[in-house]
């Protein structure tokens, strides 16, 4: 039986057995809504309701992370494609490395955290997603736009923060094939020690074979056999002391480049691996000192190491993260308050000549917010940072909150500003790796500045989210001779802008809910030249809408599809603008007493860029790359199956 035969019959047990189900009672209008409006978020180091923050925050709440975990679960990538101006963005496609993209911004100005630390890294290479599955996610949080105040250099594009499940969660074990050669198993165990002490174990195992959809002799889709293992643990004492451990294992092989027996147009085979090791560990400890101030401790250490192979170069490099946080925070006079230092040291060491460099970067910064009147409520976050290298930066940010006491709308404002140390990580150089890269001088740190104006509206199951913003990178870093073998790279002419606006409207109606987003960004940068063109892989245009019929006992039926708008291109011999398509997807999952059932139709429409034109190029482009730049999907139609243990329909 074929894959999309299964997923029809599958489709079909669905809905009858949502019809045996349909006397249950269908959940309230207003359910999903009030359940995200209650979410305490974290990310502004102030736990506060998400609709009482000044600051524009999104969730991805549960349910959404239970519902995009089955469609990829060994990585991140379809968690986030529902939220607007956020996406994806292949940058190293040889091997299947992608980064985050918020507002048009680079992806490596995103800085991920996990339950608030740095465990990928200040800067996190273009594996780091595509490496985490989120099997034990709770939600995710986004600040989109610079937020140096909060965290410094490593996050001048936004933050996105990885909340994980606690022991109070199920245990839960996930097995997955798809049509492409992937295979996935992953588990999630929570356990209570004692009454102090509990702790949660996360598993598992991913494997895809390579595969040359098209015979053109690439391999469109790499291989990968990757192992993770986290276990975490929480202590809470009666005393009002919480001190949370973790510590992660991740260790994968990949493979990509010509195919076994191919080669490219000069007659060479061209292979790409890449080798990763990483380790991490941290903790956060908290105590109240008294009824109104609380004392946190926070200290992490990422160690990363790659092997990595790109045709004829093999580059070694390593690396590293430690990181240490003091905060003192409290309530008084109708103020929340965070007062913090911190230390963070960021390390590369490689064998590319002329690369490596050591960050030493103490902080301290301040954080207050107040309601002088019951419909406003404002935000100030100030940080100062001292780079060993190249000297102090002042990050500010400011934000508003106007509120209609009943919670039917609300308008938000914010500014701010953060800066970036250099670094030979930008997109470019993923795609290459650094043995492309020649020896960094003369570069200096890189600022931004950040505006936005929110608005939101909420009535009877309709929720409607508008906003507009831009985003500007001063002296960004990029490739100063793209038409050079080496990359040189070098500070930009000019700045790098993203203004742009956003919807994001939402409609629950019993069971079924609708989603839609739309996404309008105007990218541009410096040329070498000093004329300023559009930002290379920024879609102008983007947008999505899905609805999704759910039933509690019985399973949920889904249907989706995305818009991506031309994007410009830089390096593709064959077109200098690419054209928009379409993406359909399909989704289910039937409940049964003792396991879920799910599967998911993934680019219905087929799209893959190598149905417009080939890959491989018929010369290497920059840094020797042998194909085009990746602005489409690679893998087309895919149809994945799977179980889940435990179903919900007991």
């Amino acid at each position: 039986m074929t894959g999309l035969a299964l997923a029809g019959r599958l489709l079909l047990a669905l809905a009858c057995s949502a019809r045996a189900g349909a006397g249950t009672a269908p959940p309230d209008a207003d359910d999903d809504a009030d359940e995200l409006a209650t979410l305490v978020v974290t990310s502004t180091r102030i736990p506060t309701l998400v609709k009482d923050e000044p600051l524009h925050i999104e969730v991805v709440p549960p349910d959404e992370v239970e519902e995009n975990l089955t469609v990829q679960p060994g990585n991140l990538s379809s968690l986030l494609t529902e939220l607007p101006s956020v996406r994806v963005q292949q940058t190293a496609p040889g091997l299947g490395g992608a980064g985050l993209q918020l507002r048009g911004m680079p992806t490596h100005k995103t800085l991920v955290l996990t339950d608030g630390l740095p465990l990928l890294g200040v800067e996190p290479d273009a594996f780091g997603l595509m490496q985490t599955p989120p099997l034990d996610l709770a939600r995710v949080e986004v600040i989109k736009g610079a937020a140096s105040a909060l965290y410094g250099g490593g996050a001048l594009g936004g933050v996105l923060n990885l909340v994980s499940k606690t022991a109070d969660a199920a245990p839960e074990v996930l097995a997955n094939l798809n049509s492409r050669g992937g295979r996935d198993i992953e588990g999630f165990l929570p356990a209570k020690v004692s009454s102090d002490w509990s702790g949660t174990m996360t598993a598992g195992v991913s494997d895809q074979s390579r595969e040359d959809i098209d015979r053109e002799g690439w391999a469109d889709v790499p291989s990968y056999r990757r192992y993770t293992l986290r276990p975490r643990a929480w202590r809470t004492t009666g005393d009002g002391q919480t001190l949370f451990l973790t510590s992660g294992i991740t260790v994968e092989n990949r493979e990509g480049g010509t195919a076994p027996g191919a080669v490219l147009p000069d007659g060479s085979a061209f292979p790409e691996a890449l080798e990763t090791h990483r380790f991490d560990s941290g903790l956060v400890d908290r105590w109240a000192l008294n009824d109104t101030v609380t004392s946190q401790s926070a200290l992490s250490v990422t160690s990363i190491r790659l092997d990595r192979s790109f045709g004829t170069q093999r580059v070694y490099s390593s690396q590293s993260t430690s990181f240490a946080e003091q905060t003192l925070s409290g309530k008084e006079r109708g103020h929340d308050w965070v007062l913090g230092t911190a230390v963070e040291q960021d390390v590369l060491t490689t064998d590319q000549p002329g690369v490596d460099y050591r960050y030493d970067t103490p902080g301290l910064f301040a954080q207050d917010e107040s309601s002088p009147l019951p419909w406003l409520r404002l935000a100030g976050s100030a940080r100062v940072d001292a780079n060993s290298r190249y000297g102090t930066f002042l990050s500010p940010r400011a934000s508003a909150l106007l509120h209609d006491p009943r919670g039917a709308w609300s308008l938000r404002a914010s500014v701010g500003a953060g800066y970036a140390a250099p670094s030979p990580f930008i997109e470019d150089v993923d795609a290459t790796g650094l043995g492309a890269v020649l020896p960094l001088h003369g570069l200096h740190a890189e600022r931004g500045t950040t505006s936005a104006l929110d608005a939101k509206w909420t009535d009877e199951g309709w929720d409607l989210n508008a906003s507009v913003f831009e985003s500007s990178i001063q002296d960004p870093i990029q490739v100063a001779n793209p038409s050079a073998p080496m990359f040189e790279l070098a500070n930009a002419r000019g700045p790098r802008r993203a203004p742009g606006a956003e919807v994001l409207v939402h409609r629950v109606a019993g069971s079924l809910q609708i989603l839609g987003s739309f996404s309008y960004i105007h990218a541009t940068q410096a040329a070498p030249s000093g004329l300023r063109e559009a930002v290379p892989l920024v879609p102008r245009e983007s947008a999505e809408i899905g609805a999704i019929w759910e039933n509690e006992r019985r399973g949920r039926i889904g249907i989706e599809g995305g818009y991506v708008g031309r994007q410009s291109l830089e390096f593709d011999p064959y077109r200098s603008i690419s054209e928009p398509y379409v993406q359909l997807n399909l989704l289910g999952e039937l409940h049964l007493k003792a396991v879920s059932i799910y599967f998911n139709a993934i680019d219905l429409t087929n799209v893959r860029q190598t149905r417009f034109e080939p890959l491989v190029r018929t010369s290497p482009g920059p840094g020797g790359n042998p194909i085009s730049e990746v602005w489409a999907p690679l893998a087309g139609r895919t149809v994945n199956v799977g179980i889940k243990w435990p179903g919900r329909g007991y």
